[in-house]
């Protein structure tokens, strides 16, 4: 019982760190990127029933000769040589500038001698004007370069191939995770089964770290909190 009591504050203090986590996971949610899954896939095995025809050529059995290696069925790897490069620009400007005049005077009204009428009593003028500028300029670069080798998880019928993948590298207390995923058309594959992720279509990049150089690089779940609350 005595253990039990001196071990509560320490226990009630990994729990508060628990929820510090916790709350700290949901205040500051990475965005997702919809990679396909899974990441990798095992050859599916062909089962061809034994033809005793005599001949020397068999359909189920059939390799050409001479082939270069492309990817082609499930389970398959093809290189991909990530290139990515997208800038845009977007420039606005807008202008406006109105001015208007009203002027009139009153010369004579009959009963009322004509000397009355100065130009100081009995004219009267309204001036107007408006002035607008406004200016506006968005800039979006990036830049992407990489290879990755992925794994074909599907064939399509049409013989397109969904591939997929995932690269992890972890030095000390930090782990750099890329992932990939897209599709194939199998005539865009290069000789050296690799293919460009230009002509991919449907790309999903994903590349995130894990660790303390991550944690790093976000704010802590009380600033998150005080920011939401208080974003001016």
């Amino acid at each position: 019982m005595t253990l039990m009591l001196r071990c509560a504050p320490v226990m009630l203090a990994l729990a508060a760190l628990a929820g510090c986590e916790s709350v700290s996971e949901t205040l500051n949610k990475r965005p997702p990127v919809d990679v396909a899954q899974p990441t990798s896939m095992r050859p599916q095995p062909v089962v061809v029933a034994p033809i005793n025809n005599g001949s020397i050529f068999q359909a189920g059995q059939y390799r050409p000769l001479f082939e270069d290696h492309r990817a082609r069925l499930v389970g398959d790897t093809l290189t991909v040589q990530i290139v990515e490069k997208v800038s845009a620009t977007q420039k606005s400007t807008s202008s406006i500038d109105k001015a208007g005049t009203v002027s009139g005077g009153v010369t004579a009204i009959p009963g009322i001698s004509a000397n009355s009428f100065t130009a100081a009593r009995a004219t009267i003028g309204l001036n107007s004007s408006n002035t607008f500028a406004g200016k506006g300029s968005t800039e979006n670069s990036n830049d992407f370069s990489g290879t990755i080798t992925a794994t074909v998880i599907e064939v399509l019928p049409n013989g397109h191939l969904i591939i997929s993948g995932e690269k992890q590298i972890g030095v000390n207390h930090n782990v750099d995770v890329l992932r990939f995923s897209g599709q194939v058309d199998p005539r865009a594959i290069q000789t050296g089964n690799s293919v460009a992720s230009a002509q991919i279509a449907n790309v999903r990049i994903e590349q995130r770290g894990k660790g303390q150089q991550a944690d790093a690089q976000g704010i802590g779940w009380l600033g998150r909190f005080f920011l939401n609350v208080l974003p001016s």
